[in-house]
């Protein structure tokens, strides 16, 4: 079975893979060679992979869309961030997730401002001259 894992700037893994372990919107599920075919939202969590080689790999995920046809996997993810352990994972997911907190507490910074700039342009527009 081969398991492709895409974000939108990249492709993250393209290789053979043994099992695959994730988690829907209804629960963790895994797929084996054989299995069904399907189509699965999945939600923030960890993804686990088995290689035909039977090492076992990670990847953190946010959420997206996981599609099994015949024998590929497609994974596409908004972010995603891979590795053989888990505590090094661990570590990475939250490097990730803090910087993105910061961008997004800067984000909404600019956005306040925006708002503000707009209310008092719009003030000023209402008063008598």
């Amino acid at each position: 079975m081969k398991l492709v894992v895409l974000v939108p700037e990249a492709r993250l893994f393209d290789g053979a893979v043994a099992k695959v372990v994730a988690e829907a919107t209804t629960g963790s599920f895994a797929l084996l060679p054989r299995h069904a075919d399907l189509v699965a939202p999945l939600v923030p969590g960890v993804l686990v992979y088995e290689t035909t080689e039977g090492e076992t790999g990670y990847f953190g995920v946010d959420e997206g869309l996981l599609v099994k046809c015949a024998d590929e996997v497609s994974v596409a993810v908004r972010r995603a961030v891979g590795g053989r352990d888990l505590a090094e994972l661990r570590q990475l997911v939250e490097e990730e997730y803090l910087a993105l907190d910061e961008e997004e507490r800067v984000a909404r910074s600019a956005l306040a401002r925006l708002e503000a700039g707009v209310v008092r342009r719009m003030l000023e527009l209402d008063r008598p001259s």
